[in-house]
């Protein structure tokens, strides 16, 4: 079980990886051995996940989501697979936090006067300015 808060866990069985090689350090070793790990996670059909959730977390993955539903994250950043699987567990922990909080209702506000009179002062100031541009003088 990977901890994601105290009160949320997802089982580990929910992750896949898969170890690929890797652009970077490490001369000839990089063309012969897989370090870069890539972790997949099936977002729209986990168990662990509600609804509201899932919606969130395909939000702010953006395009590390397939069409399928599936969140790939790579880690390629240490020279080990073991370095760079936990990395790969580490921000997937990160980004499903950031999922599990809701966001902040927006509270509607309204202009205040002085901001209405000053918007309103700079388009006369505008106006007045590309009237002056328009007017044709007779130097005669």
């Amino acid at each position: 079980m990977i901890e994601i808060t105290p009160s949320f866990h997802i089982d580990e069985r929910e992750l896949h990886f898969d170890f690929i090689r890797a652009a970077g350090p490490g001369g000839q070793n990089v063309n012969k051995v897989a370090t870069a790990a890539q972790l997949r996670f099936d977002i729209t059909n986990s168990p662990s996940l509600a609804s509201d959730h899932k919606g969130r977390l395909i939000r702010l993955s953006g395009n590390r989501v397939n069409a399928d539903g599936v969140l790939i994250l790579e880690a390629r950043r240490f020279r080990t697979q073991e370095q760079n699987r936990a990395d790969a567990i580490q921000r997937f922990v990160e980004l499903i936090r950031k999922a599990l909080t809701p966001p902040k209702p927006r509270k509607k506000t309204r202009p205040t006067a002085a901001s209405k009179a000053k918007r309103l002062q700079g388009k006369r100031v505008k106006g007045a300015i590309k009237r002056l541009r328009n007017k044709s003088f007779d130097l005669e």
